[in-house]
C-alpha cells in the first residue's frame, strides 16, 4: 500500500463511514499515515487537508484479543474529555469489524511532542524541563481527583483486592516467559506480596503514566494523555510508582529503554514525590513498595520481549540488548525496596 493507504486503514471506507455517521466532519479525501511509537495498538494520523483526526485500532491479525480496548480507551477519554484532564476529543466509535478489519475509534488530532529521550529534552534546557516534568505530576493529581462515578466510568475496573490480582497477573506473565535463571526475580515477587500496602480510595488508573504518553505543547503545557489502553479503576499509587520508577536513571548507557531522568533539570524523585502528595492529599508513606512493583512489572515486560527474541519473533534494532537490562531492573527493585 502507498503511505496515503497505510496496511489497516482503509481511507474509502472510513471517509463513507465518517459522512455517514458525522456528517460535514470531514471536507475533502482522506489521506493517512501510521504514527511510530505505539507498542502495541495501532495509531494512526488521518487529514482531509484541513482538519486531522487520530484512528486507533489493534495491532493486524490480533483482533479478538484487544478489541475490547478500543471500546474501553474510547470510553474513558470520552468520559474524561469533560473534566480538566487534557485528553483529544472523541469523534467516533465503530464496532462493525467489516470497516477496517477491528474495532476502531477516531479521536481529534493533538499537536504536541512526547519526548521519550534526555536528548530530546536537552533543547528545552534546564528551566523548561523541570516544568514539563512537574506538569506531569500535577496532571496526575487532576486525573486522581476525578470521581469515576460523576464521569460514568463507575463500574469501570474492580478495585476490590487491585494490587494482589496486580501482583498475581505479573508473577504469571513471568512464568509464562521463563527460559533462564534470573537472580532475585522471584525473591521480589515474594516480597512484593509480603507488603502489600492498604490502597487509598481508588480512582481512574492510566496504567502507563510517563513523560513519553502525553503531548506537550510549545507552551510547555501538557496537551493530552495518550495510550490509555491499560487504564482501569484501582490503586492510584500504582501510577505515581511508574512515574517514579521512570525518573530513576537506569546507569546504563545506550539502553534500549528510553528514559528522560538523565536530562539537564529534571527533578529529583523525591521532589515528584512530595509534590504529588502535597497537591493530591494522598499519604505516600509506602511509595517505595509502588515504586519496586513498578520495577518488578517492568522486569516482566522486558523479560517477556527477550523471550520472544529469543524465539526470533521481534523485528528491529535494540532487542538483542533487552534481556540485559532485566536483572538491572530485578536489582533496582529489591534495592528499593529493602532501602524503603
Amino acid at each position: 500500500m502507498s503511505s496515503d493507504h497505510p496496511p489497516g486503514l482503509d481511507l474509502d471506507r472510513l471517509r463513507g463511514l465518517l459522512d455517514s455517521e458525522r456528517p460535514g466532519l470531514v471536507d475533502g479525501p482522506l489521506t493517512g499515515r501510521l504514527i511510530e511509537g505505539g507498542r502495541s495498538n495501532l495509531t494512526y494520523a488521518v487529514t482531509d487537508g484541513t482538519s486531522k483526526w487520530v484512528v486507533r485500532r489493534p495491532p493486524l491479525g490480533h483482533v479478538l484479543a484487544t478489541a475490547h480496548d478500543m471500546k474501553r480507551e474510547h470510553r474513558v477519554i470520552s468520559a474524561l474529555h469533560p473534566t480538566a484532564v487534557p485528553v483529544p476529543r472523541t469523534r467516533l466509535l465503530c464496532e462493525d469489524v467489516e470497516v477496517l478489519g477491528a474495532p476502531f475509534y477516531v479521536m481529534d488530532f493533538v499537536e504536541g511532542t512526547p519526548y521519550r529521550t534526555a536528548e530530546q529534552l536537552a533543547p528545552l534546557g534546564p528551566e523548561r524541563t523541570r516544568g514539563a516534568v512537574l506538569g506531569l505530576v500535577d496532571t496526575l493529581v487532576e486525573l486522581h481527583a476525578v470521581d469515576p462515578a460523576e464521569v460514568g466510568l463507575a463500574d469501570f475496573g474492580r478495585p476490590e483486592g487491585f494490587l494482589d490480582r496486580q501482583l498475581r497477573r505479573w508473577g504469571k506473565q513471568l512464568d509464562a516467559s521463563r527460559n533462564r535463571d534470573l537472580t532475585g526475580i522471584d525473591e521480589l515477587h515474594a516480597a512484593l506480596g509480603r507488603e502489600l500496602p492498604n490502597s487509598p480510595t481508588p480512582t481512574v488508573v492510566h496504567g502507563d503514566y510517563r513523560l513519553d504518553n502525553v503531548l506537550i505543547g510549545e507552551d510547555d503545557e501538557i496537551k493530552a494523555i495518550l495510550d490509555w489502553e491499560m487504564s482501569t479503576l484501582g490503586d492510584p499509587l500504582t501510577d505515581l510508582g511508574l512515574l517514579v520508577m521512570y525518573s530513576i536513571p537506569l546507569g546504563m548507557p545506550d539502553s534500549p529503554v528510553s528514559t528522560t531522568a538523565r536530562a539537564a533539570g529534571h527533578p529529583e524523585p523525591a521532589e515528584l514525590i512530595e509534590r504529588y502528595a502535597a497537591r493530591s492529599g494522598r499519604d505516600v508513606s509506602a511509595v517505595a513498595w509502588y515504586t519496586a512493583f513498578a520495577w518488578f512489572k517492568l522486569a516482566v515486560i522486558l523479560e517477556g520481549i527477550h523471550y520472544r527474541y529469543t524465539l526470533g519473533q521481534t523485528v528491529g534494532a535494540g532487542f538483542d540488548r533487552i534481556g540485559d537490562l532485566v536483572p538491572v531492573f530485578i536489582e533496582h527493585g529489591l534495592t528499593t525496596l529493602q532501602e524503603g
